[in-house]
């Protein structure tokens, strides 16, 4: 259903950009993980080059020696990539779990601001926790049982209608399970840490997930969100610790919620019914940097699926170097000789 605040133009074409956003992220990862892998699980390629040395002048013996490093450097490449987005993902639930653990939390009583507005939300009062000194006034975390956390002074920072705005937007999140779905995407990026487009696209379904919330909360009121948002977007930041300093949550990125960011203009606006321009985390200069890592990447896999036994005898010599026989035949003569300079020279 159409939201009264946004024009159909602007809910489809933010429904598109969600859309293409997913898209590429997958046909992406594919892209990637695809000529490190590929040749390893079918010979189809393999079989196509058997007894076929030259494409044209270029020499696909050669070129598999030059860039089997580079295959291999990207085998080792995903292997610490895995190891490092399992890295982030536990240090990031360590520290939720360290910030959440120095704080008492509990669930809302009956006849308090917090639980009235729960029902007013239609939110399940045993999805939320309400804490003393939370780093963010309210959020949602759990990969796999989503809790809404909020903090009690909540209850008097806001009114009943923008309290209930911010449980029904918070729930959004437990509903589409947004901290699982968010942080695998953010652990594929880690894994694919060679490609900083990925991680940046990630930020983007981040940001579309902050709008649907949003959308879900409106509840026909937008203007008591916006103002709800404006107000926690002027909350300190920072757990207290019992000294009386404050610990930061490591953006948790397994936490979503109301936090400081770029979105912020882009969410009051459109809640206002004004023109808000979708700015998407992805640069150029991060495009660029997945273009070359996907084409050394495809080039290499391509290259060490060459079957080297069929070609061994034709580029056994001992007195060149492999970028020297790339292009053995580009000097072969106009009679049809094709036989290639190395034989030549291991002959001597």
């Amino acid at each position: 259903m159409r939201r009264e605040f946004l024009s159909g133009a602007v809910e489809e074409h933010e429904t598109r950009h969600r859309r293409r956003v997913l898209i590429v992220t997958a046909v992406l990862t594919l892209i990637a993980i695809s000529p490190v892998l590929g040749h390893h699980l079918t010979t189809r390629l393999s079989d196509a080059f058997a007894g076929q040395d030259h494409l044209w002048s270029i020499c696909l013996v050669a070129l598999h020696e030059l860039l089997a490093p580079v295959h291999s450097l990207f085998h080792v490449l995903l292997l610490a990539g895995v190891v490092f987005a399992i890295t982030d993902r536990a240090r990031a639930w360590r520290n939720i779990r360290r910030t959440l653990g120095i704080l008492a939390t509990r669930r809302p009583t009956p006849d308090t601001p917090i639980w009235d507005a729960a029902r007013c939300a239609a939110v399940p009062v045993d999805v939320i926790r309400v804490a003393e000194g939370l780093p963010n006034p309210a959020f949602t975390t759990g990969w796999f049982r989503p809790v809404i956390f909020v903090d009690a002074r909540l209850q008097f920072e806001l009114t009943p209608d923008q309290l209930a705005a911010v449980l029904a937007h918070e729930y959004a999140h437990v509903s589409r399970r947004d901290p699982a779905r968010l942080t695998s995407l953010r652990a594929l990026g880690c894994m694919l840490f060679w490609l900083p487009a990925l991680r940046r696209l990630a930020d983007d379904v981040a940001d579309d997930a902050e709008i649907a919330a949003d959308n879900f909360a409106v509840r026909g009121e937008p203007i008591v969100l916006a103002s709800a948002i404006l107000q926690l977007a002027r909350w300190p930041t920072g757990a207290a610790h019992d000294d009386g300093t404050t610990r930061q949550m490591d953006g948790g990125r397994s936490v979503v919620g109301f936090q400081r960011d770029a979105m912020l203009d882009r969410r009051i606006h459109r809640l206002l019914g004004n023109e808000a321009p979708i700015v998407t985390h992805v640069t150029w200069r991060s495009i660029l940097a997945g273009f070359a890592g996907l084409a050394l990447a495809w080039s290499s896999g391509i290259a060490v699926a060459h079957p080297m036994s069929a070609g061994s005898a034709h580029c056994a010599h001992q007195h060149a170097w492999a970028l020297e026989h790339l292009f053995c035949q580009a000097g072969q003569s106009r009679t049809g000789d094709t036989v290639c300079p190395h034989e030549q020279l291991s002959a001597r």
